[in-house]
């Protein structure tokens, strides 16, 4: 199934939009001064964020949000990309708004006014891995002792709340016995220690020493918990794919831009045949995967419980243009690429580290593989 990728006129006005406080807002020399400031994200940005609604893009006018829907997150998601702009947005706006909604509009409240941010803690190795999660939660009285260890996750600093996933039953790879909790960053036995990324952004680890859980911080059903979380990692992936189409068309802006004013033997680089050609294949690339991502957040609106396979789709074609178009922007920039002075290394970083989260090309070629029963 294919959705529409005709954008409405909504998504029209909210990429405007968007583009134009983002430009002004936060441009990548932005970036560079939270980097020297030591800042993973600047908190005013996200109050600012939170001030034009985008924290609700996904939560219902009840909870206080928009109702946007997916394909509009993933708009905002890629022109944050293009201008390298951190923020906790993925991780709270999409994957924590998506995960809890049904649940009361005093919990999701925070969510759209931008004063509680969320970390998603799910993986405990080096790859993306949900099912292998072994952290325990034992059943203590009337409520859970959460221990064991998440690692890379991010917005995990600045976090006021996390969705940690559990393992209450089971054994490590099964999909049944594990539960979803919701619980204050701040609780007793919960740690957190930042771990710096390449791209320096908000990632952190987190150890929990008995945590203790009420029955009241379980989202959906005790063991249910893959249940209540499989949308969510879905929607954080389709507008982490988008992000990361934006990190390619910034890259192949400022390459073309230097392509037209960089001169070798009298005449501008960009008039070289063989450079104009991986230009131009470069440029169908991005168009192709901005269709998969436009198809992933439509299936998502439509059709959730069917989005898998165009997710999938989507996170690996992203993975794949995004490291093509900054692989090809620092070589066609020659030396001065590679350089700290030079902005197209930020966006190489930003690449591989989303390349990472919430699986990499091969978690999820595999998954389309799978769906199509190979």
């Amino acid at each position: 199934m294919v959705a529409s990728l005709v954008p409405t006129e909504d998504e029209v006005m909210l990429r405007d939009a968007a583009r134009g406080f983002l430009s002004e807002s936060s441009p990548i020399t932005a970036f560079r001064a939270n980097r020297d400031a030591g800042r993973t994200y600047d908190p005013g940005l996200w109050k600012e964020m939170a001030q034009m609604g985008w924290t609700g893009v996904l939560l219902s006018e009840e909870a206080g949000g928009s109702d946007m829907g997916h394909r509009a997150a993933g708009i905002l998601s890629e022109e944050m990309g293009e201008v390298l702009a951190s923020s906790p947005f993925i991780s709270t706006a999409v994957m924590t708004a998506t995960a809890l909604k049904g649940a009361a509009n005093d919990r999701l409240a925070g969510i759209a006014d931008g004063s509680s941010i969320y970390a998603l803690a799910v993986d405990e190795g080096a790859k993306h891995a949900p099912l292998r999660t072994a952290l325990k939660a034992e059943k203590s009285g009337n409520a859970f002792r959460l221990s064991g260890r998440k690692v890379f996750v991010a917005d995990g600093g600045a976090a006021t709340r996390v969705l940690v996933l559990a393992r209450t039953a089971g054994a490590e790879g099964e999909a049944d016995g594990l539960t979803l909790f919701d619980i204050d960053a701040d609780r007793a036995g919960l740690s957190r220690t930042a771990k710096r990324t390449v791209d320096e952004r908000d990632h952190a680890q987190l150890d929990f020493d008995a945590v203790e859980a009420t029955g009241d911080d379980v989202v959906g059903e005790v063991d249910g918990g893959m249940a209540a979380i499989a949308t969510a990692l879905n929607a954080g992936q389709a507008a982490l794919s988008a992000e990361l189409l934006g990190v390619s068309a910034g890259a192949f802006g400022m390459t073309t831009g230097y392509l037209k004013e960089r001169k070798q033997f009298g005449r501008t680089i960009g008039s070289f045949q063989a450079l104009q050609h991986r230009a131009a294949h470069l440029f169908a690339e991005i168009e192709i995967t901005a269709s998969a991502i436009a198809n992933a957040g439509r299936m998502l609106d439509e059709s959730p419980e069917d989005a898998e396979i165009a997710v999938s789709i989507a996170k690996a074609r992203a993975t794949r243009t995004a490291k093509l178009a900054v692989s090809e922007g620092v070589q066609m920039h020659g030396g001065i690429g590679m350089t700290d002075e030079f902005d197209m290394g930020f966006f190489m970083k930003r690449a591989r580290v989303g390349a990472e989260w919430l699986g990499d090309y091969g978690y999820h070629a595999a998954r389309v593989a799978k769906a199509r029963g190979f």
